[in-house]
């Protein structure tokens, strides 16, 4: 099988899909891998390494996709890669289909099989492809959050951790998964306060154990999320349902009760946001303001430290992509894992929270 690597397009999206020990541990199985010149260029790899590797270096894009029987990415395709996309292709990338429907209807109109890295589940039932990428947004809304706060990025002037006879941030952190638990863990080193809110009790028994005790776990309802963003220097929208659209947790109405400067982490912007007033943004352009709260809704965050991201992402995906390259080109794989990553396949939508996702907006 030929596996196309194209430079990533998204704005400021440093990562690669593949590391040159991925082309070589492809090639030494007999497939035959091109990566676009300059592709590793932002996690700081050279196309040098990559023919060492044995992959062969290409162009442009448009020679990449139309030698390519799989292409694998980090970030959805970009409208100027719609056109091509060819029927039958393999797509192997994350893809947040829930959160675009004009994505999700070029992927449908293309005939590409799109396999989503965010909808892969393991024999346990985890997510081990999107777990990295939660990781580091996880652990980099903290950071961004303590820059926001900053008063020169028009925030409220608060130092995380405080000073002694100051008291320190408070953080209220919506959801207990991944993102919010590596949220939590940073931000309890900087000495915040924090609050992880959550709908599964299990879940917060589990988080209750395992943080610092300047980590207190609440059941998530409508009055504990009004009752915590009010105390909220920052919040942190960590919320996911694997596939599907992100519920809104805060409404419009609710930035009203907050105190001017504070600031709002939605990582799930990707998938639509927890947070009404979200939308998505740049890393050239991360913020904007509405009624004094600062929202940092960058919907590729891991992309700015793209080397520590692309080794994480790639270490992981890389078991599945020799697994999904060595099956050829079929329609419905036999191995179950990769089955759950499949999403669309030859213009029909194949995974049921996408389907439900665009079904129930009519």
């Amino acid at each position: 099988m030929r596996i196309g690597v194209p430079t990533e397009v998204k704005s400021d999206e440093y990562r690669i899909a593949m590391l040159p020990v991925g082309a070589e541990e492809l090639t030494a199985r007999g497939h035959e891998v091109l990566i676009q010149s300059g592709a590793g260029a932002g996690s700081g790899m050279t196309d040098d390494e990559y023919r060492v590797a044995g992959a062969t270096i290409v162009e442009t894009a448009a020679e990449l996709f139309a030698a390519s029987d799989m292409i694998v990415k980090v970030k959805e395709p970009q409208p100027s890669e719609y056109d091509l996309i060819r029927p039958e292709q393999i797509l192997f990338t994350f893809f947040h289909f829930a959160a675009s429907r004009s994505l999700t209807d070029a992927m449908i109109a293309s005939g590409a099989s799109c396999y989503a890295y965010e909808t892969l589940r393991d024999r346990k039932n985890r997510l081990p492809l999107l777990t990295p990428m939660s990781e580091v947004a996880g652990r980099m809304s903290i950071q961004e959050g303590a820059k926001y706060l900053e008063k020169p990025q028009m925030g409220r002037g608060i130092l995380l951790g405080g000073v002694p006879g100051v008291a320190p941030a408070h953080i209220t952190i919506l959801g207990g998964g991944v993102v919010g638990a590596n949220a939590a863990r940073i931000a309890a080193g900087f000495q915040a306060n924090v609050s992880i809110l959550d709908v599964n009790l299990d879940r917060l028994r589990y988080l209750d154990e395992i943080m610092p005790a300047n980590v207190n776990v609440l059941f998530s309802d409508r009055h504990t999320i009004l009752q915590e963003i009010q105390l909220a220097d920052l919040v942190v929208g960590a919320v996911l349902i694997p596939g599907a659209k992100a519920p809104q947790l805060v409404h419009a109405a609710d930035l009203k009760v907050m105190k001017p400067g504070s600031v709002i982490i939605d990582v799930a912007v990707d998938q639509g946001g927890c947070i009404e007033t979200s939308r998505p943004t740049t890393h050239q352009q991360p913020t904007f303001i509405i009624d004094d709260v600062v929202h940092y809704c960058v919907a590729n965050m891991p992309g700015a430290v793209g080397r520590t991201s692309t080794y994480a992402l790639c270490n992981a995906t890389l078991p599945y992509l020799i697994r999904l390259a060595g099956q050829g080109n079929v329609a419905e794989p036999q191995d179950v894992e990769l089955a759950s990553a499949l999403n669309i396949h030859q213009g029909e939508i194949v995974n049921q929270a996408v389907a439900s996702t665009f079904v129930n907006a009519g």
